[in-house]
């Protein structure tokens, strides 16, 4: 299990934090003075008060919380936020509320989850022709039923 630094840019700031034992995601959360209002269809960066040291070779992936998401229609607005190994700045959460309602965010709510996931890098290289495939160019769509 790779062990990640976190510096608190506030001391207000709380860890990412495991649901369970069998987590994937760790918890972010919200670094406010008050509660937090978003109209509908509105998106508004949300503080964490945090910066952290992702190893070489892994990225942070910012998703939506499930209970969020589908309960209050709040989520990332960019759908998944990519947190790279260099990057030492703050990490903020783009949430953007889907719903027809007003909605809130407390201080120190639970706003995202956080994956930390190793990755592989490509060389991409300019070619003539591809390999045939079965499915060959069918788009969106072209492998459901019929």
């Amino acid at each position: 299990m790779p062990t990640i630094a976190v510096k608190k840019l506030d001391e207000r700031a709380v860890l990412p934090t495991y649901g369970s034992e069998f987590s994937a995601g760790a918890d972010l959360y919200a670094l406010l003075d008050e509660e937090l209002v978003f109209l509908p269809n509105e998106t508004k960066f949300v503080h964490t008060g945090l910066a952290m040291e992702i190893p070489e070779g892994y990225a942070g992936l910012i998703y939506a919380r499930s209970g969020l998401a589908s309960k209050r229609g709040l989520a990332p607005a960019n759908k998944v936020g990519v947190v790279d190994s260099d990057y030492r700045g703050e990490l903020m959460v783009a949430l953007h509320n889907h719903s027809a309602q007003t909605q809130v965010i407390q201080p120190k709510e639970r706003i995202a989850q956080l994956v930390i996931t190793p990755f592989l890098k490509a060389e991409f290289f300019e070619s003539e022709e591809l390999s045939e495939t079965v499915r060959g160019v069918g788009g969106f769509g072209s492998t459901g039923t019929k």
